[in-house]
């Protein structure tokens, strides 16, 4: 059964079973409407709350997200098939961006004292523009929300949210984890609404800046939307990230996490490993040990702590993956492991490895939202890092080598990327900047970059 959507209903869908969850109704015209304008007069007063009192309604946020933590998680696993154990993760995440943004909000945000040309002294302030409306992903129904609705509301704005329809429970539960914390009602509010209604959102004069998480088409579609109305945007979109594996890795450090970083979130990961570039003095070894490793891989249900791969998050996406292995051997890349999609309930797809892997196939240049690896042969290190930034995206990537400056160098000087891990696999640290380049995006959040991408950089003269 797939997830149904109509112009007026909503029907979630348990990924794992197939089985329907909960039915939600779309607004109608009059209740979003209603809505902005409530978000809207809820910003005239918080945007004269001191940050001091902002951060600390931040960690009230954060505290409440930890009470409702089982219960959140739970659902999070019910709507999109990740691992329970991953759900608890990233609620953990949550909570710790709320508390690292409470920590630095109130310090990033004062207002500067510059020395002017003439001899006078000129003062930059951080004010609040009004409300930003957030158009996130399924595939991190909490973090993907959390990430840019708790630095807009420590920046002083307020947030609206579309959440993804077959995630409207967690959007809904935030929500409500918002209001219990004791943040002014209507300060957050989630949307239930269509793409021509978010259109309109778009449009609305009272909403000043869109962030999008998603695909590089759904970006290009909401920075002309936005653009026209000229209001700024912040896109955070797919990537194909290349970890390259040197000619001296820790060849057991290398298999181990790059399994990991391919099959987390059930590979649906916009920051997942998704390519892999071996040098060929290694490649045989990391080939038969990647392979060996991603065909262990436990497939199952979500709740169980022995699964270590759940179901992709519906039907059409696991059609979709499938047909990019497909069109990939057809055009000369071969199964190593996996690779069939499988008889039974739920949305499940194999652990998969495809090798001979070349231009011109979808596993080369396009992005795979889903647990199969695209294995590169490269002459040499040097190649292996001309193969990883022959792509279209830039969002991460990672280095296996046991030289870690020179590999954090050429990190530095030629991973065309906004984040690069180092013999390790991450998605997200509070305290560090992350978006991409290229067909991945531009803007940046967490790492104190966030809070004022939606900001008015005041300067503020005298004579």
């Amino acid at each position: 059964m797939t997830q149904v959507t109509t112009k007026k209903d909503i029907e979630t869908i348990n990924p794992a079973t197939g089985k329907r969850l909960k039915h939600y109704s779309y607004m109608t015209e009059g209740e979003v409407n209603k809505a902005i304008s409530k978000c809207q007069q809820a910003f005239e007063e918080w945007k004269n709350v001191p940050s001091d009192d902002r951060a600390e309604l931040i960690k009230a946020i954060g505290r409440e997200l930890n009470n409702a933590k089982k219960q959140l998680a739970q659902l999070m696993t019910d709507e999109m098939g990740k691992t329970l154990e991953q759900s608890l993760q990233e609620v953990d995440l949550c909570v710790a961006i709320c508390e690292y943004t409470a920590k630095i909000g109130p310090k990033e945000l004062e207002t500067e004292e510059r020395a002017m040309l003439n001899g006078e002294r000129g003062r930059v302030s951080y004010a609040p523009i009004g409300v930003i409306y957030g158009i996130q992903p399924w595939n991190f129904p909490s973090y993907q929300v959390v990430r840019y609705s708790i630095a807009n509301l420590m920046a002083g704005n307020a947030v609206l949210l579309k959440h993804a329809s077959n995630v409207t429970g967690s959007g809904k539960l935030l929500e409500s984890i918002y209001s219990k914390a004791g943040l002014p009602e209507g300060l957050f509010t989630t949307l239930i609404i269509d793409h021509e209604q978010s259109d309109e959102v778009i449009k609305n004069k009272s909403v000043r800046g869109v962030t999008l998480t998603g695909s590089p088409d759904a970006g290009r579609a909401i920075g002309q939307k936005a653009s026209a109305e000229l209001k700024k945007t912040v896109l955070e979109l797919g990537s194909n990230d290349a970890y390259l594996v040197f000619e001296d890795a820790d060849m057991e450090l290398a298999v181990k996490t790059c399994v990991q970083g391919r099959i987390y979130n059930n590979g649906e990961t916009c920051i997942a490993a998704k390519r892999f570039i071996v040098a060929e003095k290694v490649y045989d070894e990391f080939r038969d040990r990647f392979v060996k490793a991603m065909s262990e891989v436990k497939t199952g249900d979500p709740n169980k702590e022995s699964t270590q791969l759940g179901p992709m998050a519906r039907e059409d996406l696991r059609e979709e993956l499938h047909n990019q292995v497909v069109e990939s051997v057809k055009n000369g890349a071969e199964i190593a492991c996996g690779g069939k999609v499988p008889t039974g309930d739920g949305y499940f797809y194999p652990a998969t490895v495809l090798v001979n892997v070349k231009p011109g196939q979808p596993a080369y240049d396009d992005e795979f939202f889903g647990p199969v690896a695209s294995l590169i042969k490269a002459k040499d290190n040097e190649d292996a890092m001309r193969i990883a930034n022959d792509s279209r995206f830039g969002l991460g990537g990672g280095i296996f080598s046991k030289d870690e400056d020179a590999a954090i160098e050429m990190a530095e000087k030629y991973f065309d990327t906004g984040m690069v891990f180092i013999n390790s696999f991450g998605l997200a640290d509070p305290a560090m900047p992350f978006g991409g380049v290229k067909d991945s995006g531009y803007g940046r959040e967490h790492g104190g970059f966030g809070l004022k991408e939606f900001v008015n950089v005041k300067s503020v003269m005298k004579r």
